[in-house]
């Protein structure tokens, strides 16, 4: 998909080649639907104008001319501008690319659907889609013989099970804040594969006295998008971890969205697992 001449028919002219400045983005509007127009030198390119992850608008985010990717300015996703793919975490989905060419001064767009890319990008090799793929050993998630994963039907995300076996530490110490920090790295994100300490997610912890010398748990947590959809999933396996835990009472997950979660609140390490520089 290039600002060169292509046959075909069906295209529409979107706008004309020097409303769009090289290394800028230019929204335009098919047929009720959203695109966004990105160009690189000589080319132009056309996605739609939607992050895959939380649905995000691609045309706000920094565009990588040398790599040819635009990357959602909400969480960091980025995607191929030749062929919509995702390419780094959160986003696990493709957006779709459109065809593009160039009639005089006019740019034509013709809507493809859901799976197409240009032919020279399939032969141009570029970079890798996300494919979501599992930890290679239990030891990267938790180091619990009990953490296992159960896949679900083919192209569908896995269901994390936390390790509901206390650590060692845990185990044999007082309940304090940092020992529940702790047992919640072993809650991981189904979408990210990460855990939910070092994405970022965990606000505030507080041990409360309860009743027979136990402590209660209150935690604020919050997701990296307002509808992520292992929101209860990860608050169930929050509370698993903890509920197991010497002298834990009642454990209490409250979803916070103020402050919205961004990439500066991960660890170093979780930003190098997801690629996000």
């Amino acid at each position: 998909m290039s600002s060169a001449l292509t046959s075909g028919t069906d295209f529409i002219s979107v706008a004309k080649v020097a409303e769009l400045a090289d290394g800028g983005s230019l929204l335009v509007e098919v047929e009720d639907r959203v695109l966004a127009l990105f160009r690189v030198g000589s080319e132009i390119f056309c996605l739609d104008d939607v992050c895959t992850h939380d649905g995000g608008p691609l045309s706000d985010g920094p565009l990588d001319a040398a790599a040819c990717t635009i990357a959602c300015p909400r969480h960091g996703a980025k995607f191929d501008l030749r062929t919509g793919a995702a390419l780094t975490m959160p986003a696990t989905k493709a957006t779709q690319a459109h065809e593009v060419r160039i009639e005089g001064d006019d740019i034509q767009v013709k809507l493809r659907e859901a799976g197409w890319v240009p032919p020279e990008a399939k032969t141009s090799a570029p970079a890798a889609a996300v494919t979501g793929a599992m930890p290679a050993k239990k030891e990267e998630c938790c180091g619990g013989e009990n953490h296992q994963y159960a896949h679900a039907a083919p192209g569908s995300l896995p269901v994390a099970n936390a390790c509901a076996t206390p650590s060692a530490a845990a185990a044999s110490g007082a309940l304090t804040e940092d020992v529940v920090y702790e047992e919640l790295k072993k809650v991981i994100d189904p979408e990210l594969f990460v855990n939910i300490v070092d994405l970022g997610l965990i606000y505030n912890v507080d041990l409360v006295p309860a009743a027979e010398g136990k402590l209660d748990c209150k935690i604020d947590m919050t997701m990296t998008s307002p509808m992520c959809p292992a929101g209860p999933q990860m608050i169930a396996n929050s509370k698993q971890v903890l509920g197991v835990l010497p002298n834990m009472g009642t454990v209490e997950v409250k979803i916070v969205l103020d402050p919205p979660w961004t990439p500066d609140k991960m660890t170093e390490a979780a930003r190098d697992q997801l690629g996000i520089f």
